[in-house]
């Protein structure tokens, strides 16, 4: 297949590419606008393969997504691009409307005027596949229960708003037009190439640095984690066999506190990296408690049944595995980071079409 992966050079995005150029014999086009999030480095591995085009192109532009469908005859739509930093949409939302539900439309649209065109055989297997988060069902505080795909939508912040925005559109374009869609709703994710902004990552490097590590609130709050490679496969796995028009969940079932997170993180660091910077005696000492975040959801959990009954998917790794991994990596990838700490890695940005 040819399949278009729009915000491809982000976190998600680069880690489904480097999936199905390594593990497929498919053909993928990146088009990623490249904004501060979009990292070419984390394809380094792939850049050269004779699968893997590039298009600078940003979602919201109408015509130059016609030119993209035009010039590849993509048989599918994979569909990442957008802004996703909670923190950011808050301070910031204008971009997270701008990306997230107008580029959505602008990509439903682009998608539906190049399937109508197709001939029966192609138009009849062509589908979008829309990857959404579990934010968008709200908060699950003082409750056992665990997000369906029935749960009702409930957002709580300027994200994950924008976010249930873009699956009701995408949802609508099935039911008016018929355009082919699967839509995925994902847990938190983690693992190699992700942007030293998040959780994980920031920890991480923070730890290794001497530097604070702030945690919201009382660090109670509840995540599933899933490695961001297991939820690759999962993505792959849905965009190919897939039932149209339906949704499914995607979880790692690792429910852990924040406060549980670093402090796993801590722990590895004492194992992984035992020398520490100086004046620093455990890298648990650096943890400092901040004021929470506006509107900050306390537990979000998915059920991940349908998946694994109807596609027969299930994560490889456990928490303690893929945070293990995710830690080494980041210890052995320095280049990577440092680049982006220091701004230089969006000085080498190109494409040709």
């Amino acid at each position: 297949m040819k399949i278009i992966i729009t915000g491809g050079a982000g976190f998600i995005g680069s880690a489904l590419i480097r999936h199905i150029i390594n593990m497929t014999k498919d053909t993928v086009i990146n088009v990623d606008k490249l904004s501060y999030a979009g990292n070419l480095e984390s394809l380094s591995c792939v850049e050269k393969s004779n699968r893997y085009f590039l298009e600078k192109v940003d979602i919201c532009n109408k015509e130059e997504l016609d030119r993209v469908f035009s010039h590849y005859q993509p048989d599918a739509v994979m569909h990442l691009a957008a802004e996703s930093h909670v923190d950011r949409s808050i301070n910031g939302p204008k971009a997270f409307i701008e990306t997230n539900i107008v580029g959505t439309f602008s990509l439903l649209e682009a998608s539906r005027q190049y399937w109508n065109k197709l001939d029966a055989s192609r138009k009849s297997t062509f589908r979008f596949h829309h990857i959404s988060t579990d934010e968008v069902y709200g908060d699950l505080e003082n409750t056992e229960s665990l997000f369906t795909e029935e749960t009702p939508y409930a957002p709580s912040s300027p994200y994950s708003a924008s976010k249930a925005s873009s699956d009701h559109l995408v949802r609508a374009w099935f039911r008016t037009y018929g355009l082919p869609v699967i839509v995925t709703n994902c847990s938190n994710n983690y693992g190699p190439c992700h942007f030293p902004e998040k959780l994980i990552p920031l920890m991480i490097l923070n730890a290794l640095k001497g530097k604070e590590l702030p945690v919201y609130g009382n660090g109670q709050q509840i995540r599933d984690w899933l490695y961001v490679e297991d939820h690759a496969r999962a993505l792959y796995q849905v965009m190919t066999k897939g039932v149209m028009g339906e949704t499914y969940n995607i979880g790692g079932k690792n429910e852990k506190t924040n406060i549980e997170v670093v402090q796993t993180i801590c722990a590895l660091l004492e194992e992984l990296a035992p020398e520490k910077p100086q004046g620093i005696d455990k890298y648990s000492d650096l943890i400092r408690y901040v004021t929470d975040r506006p509107g900050h959801d306390l537990r979000y959990a998915i059920d991940a049944t349908k998946i694994e009954r109807e596609l027969g998917w299930t994560p490889e790794e456990t928490f303690e595995t893929g945070m293990r991994k995710t830690v080494q990596w980041y210890l052995e990838n320095e280049a990577w980071w440092s680049r982006i700490l220091d701004g230089s890695y969006r000085l080498e940005r190109f494409v040709a079409h």
